[in-house]
């Protein structure tokens, strides 16, 4: 027997429906890459999102087509998405910060039909151009005042494009398990692979991302979203902002922390996300002029393992909550998030900080376990680490076009790769990456557990630790650091001072200080360039 309820599919024009419906007048505020702040609302969103998506239509655009962005955080990239769903298309962001080869090689895997973009990468794109068949049309996120001159083909600036296009214009009625955004992963070997997100995995992501345990949303609310659009949705704010009339304040291209607190200061942000280098970066700015947050009530941290220090550092001296979350592109991508569980509210200092380090539980629509390489369960006892595994209707099933086969187990669960530990409470702690675990003899060392322990040194701004060949031990850890501003390292202390807090035969057998440590498109270490620049490193225990 089914039931008797109305057949109503979850399509993200919806959502931007009801945010003009019943939060029409709530703002989106956004810091222009032109550079003065612009205002908005979510009424005036769908409106421009309604020409947005006509003016596709008139391009010859179909269900199904690929629209692409380069663009930063901004109100023209966040109505663009919007008008690319509703008329049945798929957006697919792409991250500036990929080489420009990686560029070149998902776009014309996606086929991408038209690229929208920002002032910012037209040179970027003039380069790669020719290296672009599929793209028929480029659309810069400006006005005619601001549009430069360009030789990418048929550029027109946005603002007058959409201006050959009124507001009469219906969404398309389509199967909410039809495709909605296209995002390419790196964290995979070989080239990106695509994720491929449909209607209905983003609406269902971001009802539960909006949850007072994620997110905690309200129209009362006020989110800036440091983690950019191109960032797997920017962990669904693009859509649990409007879905739930919370006001939205967009960064832009100025991501530095004095560009970020002066945002989140001025237009009273409560709620904030984004990666671990982006609030190192913000915090090093507070301490250095002496600010302090006026409004500012909770900061999600993900994208990689938060320092304790870090978190230490927005909750003890500033006030703020601190909620670790874990993902990945191929979840939509919150797959985890460390609010607190009644039964643990009562623990103070140490103990909640040692909490708070966890990646924490899963939310509604994320099933989790830890398996044995031979795929047998794992207890969850806070101590048995195995290969975390997910499952959920916000979970990849496959890759674009197949890429990489068949990528779920017998069970249905996708390998994430990460090595893990979930406790007795279902709190999650990633020990490392598989590809990333130090394996000295026999035993496993958390590259992880090293680096947050070195970031808690007062000299150091970040850490990395890689595993160098050892003739007896198999791999030893090596410790690669960045002083903060004016400080200077001293391997020798640093190394007694991590003495202090973990094992001694988990230490690190050398200290490296360097500049600056690479990282991903996505803000995260990059491990595999580290250990190029010290593939002939020896240690000198050797």
């Amino acid at each position: 027997m089914l039931g008797l309820m109305q057949n109503w599919p979850l399509l993200i024009h919806k959502i931007i429906d009801h945010a003009a419906t019943q939060h029409g007048g709530r703002e989106v505020v956004s810091r222009s890459v032109e550079g003065p702040i612009h205002r908005t609302t979510y009424r005036d969103i769908r409106q421009r999102a309604l020409r947005c998506a006509k003016r596709l239509t008139q391009e010859g655009i179909r269900p199904g087509d690929r629209v692409a962005t380069l663009a930063w955080n901004t109100w023209r990239h966040l109505e663009s998405w919007y008008a690319i769903t509703g008329m049945g298309a798929v957006y697919h962001t792409i991250n500036p910060r990929l080489f420009p080869d990686q560029i070149a090689w998902i776009a014309n895997h996606a086929e991408d039909r038209i690229l929208m973009t920002d002032l910012t990468f037209v040179p970027l794109l003039e380069a790669l151009a020719d290296k672009l068949p599929t793209v028929r049309r480029y659309v810069v996120f400006t006005d005619a005042a601001h549009m430069p001159a360009t030789k990418l083909k048929n550029a027109v600036a946005y603002e007058d494009w959409i201006a050959e296009a009124d507001e009469d214009f219906r969404w398309i009625d389509c199967d909410e398990n039809a495709a909605a955004g296209l995002c390419y992963t790196s964290g995979t070997t070989g080239n990106p692979k695509g994720v491929l997100y449909s209607h209905r995995s983003n609406v269902l992501h971001s009802m539960a991302m909006s949850a007072p345990d994620c997110l905690g949303l309200g129209a009362r609310g006020v989110i800036l979203p440091v983690v950019p659009l191109f960032h797997a949705n920017s962990w669904s704010i693009a859509f649990s902002a409007p879905m739930s009339g919370a006001k939205l304040v967009m960064p832009g291209a100025k991501l530095d922390g004095a560009s970020v607190y002066e945002m989140l200061e001025s237009e009273q942000v409560q709620v904030t996300a984004g990666v671990p280098t982006v609030w190192l970066m913000l915090l090093q700015y507070m301490e250095k002029e002496g600010k302090r947050f006026s409004h500012l009530k909770r900061c999600v941290i993900g994208g990689s393992a938060a320092p304790r220090a870090m978190i230490e550092a927005f909750e003890t001296v500033h006030g703020v909550e601190v909620f670790h979350a874990w993902g990945m592109t191929e979840m939509s991508p919150v797959g985890s998030i460390g609010s607190i569980k009644p039964g643990l509210a009562h623990l103070q200092g140490d103990a909640l900080f040692d909490l708070k380090e966890t990646q924490g539980f899963a939310p509604f629509t994320v099933e989790m376990r830890i398996d044995d390489d031979q795929g047998r369960p794992q207890p969850w006892d806070g101590k048995t680490f195995g290969r975390l595994k997910v499952k959920g209707p916000c979970v990849a099933g496959g890759y674009f076009r197949g890429e990489g086969g068949n990528i779920l187990d017998a069970n249905g669960f996708f390998d994430t790769g990460d090595i893990a530990t979930i406790d007795e409470n279902g709190y999650m702690r990633i020990t490392d990456r598989a590809k990333d675990v130090i394996k000295s003899g026999g035993e496993w060392i958390s590259s992880i557990d090293l680096e947050n322990c070195a970031v808690a040194h007062p000299d150091v701004a970040e850490a990395a630790v890689i595993g160098v060949r050892h003739p007896k031990w198999d791999e030893r850890p090596l410790l690669v650091v960045v002083p903060k501003e004016g400080r200077t390292i001293d391997g020798a202390a640093l190394l007694a001072f991590m003495g202090e807090r973990i094992a001694r035969w988990q230490l690190p057998d050398d200290v490296q200080v360097v500049a600056e440590i690479p990282h991903t498109a996505t803000g995260k270490i990059n491990k595999l360039r580290l250990r190029d620049t010290f593939k002939d490193y020896t240690l000198p225990t050797i």
